[in-house]
């Protein structure tokens, strides 16, 4: 087994602690990761992405040049990346901040979620990246929604430790919207 998913958006969406948390979680059930961040030096607002490759062998390179699945938070990110998506893939969409229009590729399934309603109907816009985190994991099935919870731990500060409940609360909400495409 062998999955890899490339995540991007803009400086501030939380695409690398998206990224840190998949790896970990996946770390957590005894499968090995490579985790590849990348973000321009604007840091907030600068474009932002990184690579997770999960894999029950070796992993070789976290370098992935047609990912297998795209999650894509902002429009800059939709026009550049998503024709990237291998044939017979997937692309899960922010609709919030992402109009695919005229996007047409029969070839890779699109799913749109409208991450950044659903972290504001939860209280919280930055939580945008727990609720892809979340379809991400319900469509995939890479890893558990259980591994993600437990991984949060080791993936936030001790001191935003107290944000885990939202988190949580933000990663089944994805689950959940992302369930209706399954």
């Amino acid at each position: 087994m062998r999955h890899d998913v490339f995540i991007s958006g803009f400086g501030g969406q939380g695409v690398l602690l998206a990224g840190n948390l998949l790896g970990y979680a996946a770390i957590h059930e005894g499968k090995n990761v490579s985790f590849f961040p990348s973000y321009g030096v604007e840091k907030r607002g600068g474009a932002a992405m990184c690579t997770v490759v999960v894999a029950d062998g070796e992993v070789g390179s976290p370098v992935v040049g047609s990912p297998s699945v795209s999650v894509i938070l902002n429009q800059a990110s939709f026009d550049k990346y998503a024709s990237r998506v291998k044939p017979g893939g997937i692309c899960i969409v922010n609709t919030s901040l992402v109009d695919t229009g005229d996007f047409d590729r029969g070839d890779i399934e699109l799913i749109p979620i409208p991450m950044n309603d659903i972290a504001v109907q939860l209280g919280d816009a930055r939580m945008v990246n727990m609720v892809a985190v979340g379809a991400y994991a319900a469509k995939t099935g890479v890893v558990s929604l259980q591994s993600l919870e437990e991984a949060l731990r080791e993936t936030l500060p001790e001191r935003n430790h107290k944000y885990i409940p939202a988190n949580i609360n933000a990663i089944e909400a994805g689950a959940q919207e992302c369930k209706k495409y399954s």
